[in-house]
């Protein structure tokens, strides 16, 4: 790997994935009864810890990251700013917008960076971020097993949990990849990730459903709909994966589902932030899905140039 893949790369990554770590400990935050006061300092330990690293992340990535990725609408979004206002107001969490109006002000790098400080800057904030990573991963390992065995009551299913501590894992493996400067073959990592992003977005229209109000009948139809739709998109992948065949017809459907659930995801965002929809939808999670739905996009169409 080259220093100047290493480099965007692993800022890309992190102006991602960093953001979507805070906001997980930010929903367990909220979702813990008050007498489990432990748990809730530790989530909210994680929260600002992860808000630090995304500090120093935006600093590094200023005219240094592609100008796709900050196009992409999986750094922030139109609703981003708005959305984080409107939870913190509802839950007495503070939210440091401060970092999402940073985001907006940055600006893409040069095609070929060659810089061995900021190489060494990187390569210290990805080691920061596994030794994060493992510790947040025991911590939401520890809060599925309590909640699977009885033992904690929590406002969030416990697919919730298993989702956000497997996206918590994704972040760990690629970060380690980098950080090894590990050659990655392309073509198996495309099979992969559509396999694990297909189930992904099953699975958040499957908690958009059981969020809604019960007289949000419209919507739980459609919501119903794309969690059909994208489990049969992960068995085919999967099947593709298995069977090394070509990938070219699983993405084709794959980004055709994924602009249609995005387009979904956004206008529930705005349903949300208006007050248009009747549910237990805390804004930001609207928000978060609509920002992994854009992520999963720029990789499908990366994937479609293999």
């Amino acid at each position: 790997m080259t220093q100047n893949d290493f480099i965007k790369q692993s800022l890309a990554l992190h102006l991602f994935f960093a953001r979507i770590m805070k906001e997980h400990s930010f929903f367990l935050e909220i979702g813990f009864a008050g007498k489990d006061k432990n748990l809730i300092n530790q989530a909210d330990y994680y929260r600002k810890a992860f808000d630090a690293l995304l500090a120093d992340v935006i600093k590094l990535s200023d005219g240094v990251v592609n100008m796709d990725i900050l196009e992409s609408g999986e750094v922030f979004t139109p609703y981003t700013l708005k959305a984080e206002t409107v939870s913190s107001n509802l839950t007495g969490v503070p939210i440091n917008v401060d970092l999402t109006k940073a985001e907006a002000r940055l600006t893409a790098g040069k095609s070929e960076i060659q810089d061995h400080r900021l190489e060494n800057h990187v390569q210290r904030v990805n080691g920061e971020a596994i030794e994060l990573l493992k510790s947040l991963i025991q911590f939401k390992t520890a809060i599925l097993t309590s909640v699977l065995s009885c033992n904690l009551f929590t406002a969030n299913y416990p697919l919730l949990i298993d989702h956000i501590l497997r996206e918590a894992k994704l972040y760990l493996q690629m970060v380690q990849q980098l950080q090894s400067r590990e050659d990655i073959n392309l073509e198996r990592e495309a099979f992969e990730q559509e396999a694990f992003w297909n189930k992904i977005m099953a699975e958040h229209a499957k908690f958009i459903r059981g969020l809604l109000d019960p007289t949000e009948e419209n919507l739980f139809k459609v919501a119903d709909a794309f969690g059909h739709q994208f489990d049969e998109l992960t068995n085919e992948a999967v099947k593709a994966m298995d069977a090394t065949m070509g990938l070219q017809n699983v993405t084709e459907k794959d980004l055709q589902a994924t602009e249609q659930i995005r387009d979904f995801k956004e206008q529930g965002t705005q349903g949300l932030l208006n007050c248009k929809i009747k549910s237990i939808i805390i804004p930001l999670l609207g928000d978060h899905v609509l920002r992994e739905a854009n992520h999963y996009l720029r990789l499908l169409k990366l994937f479609e140039t293999l």
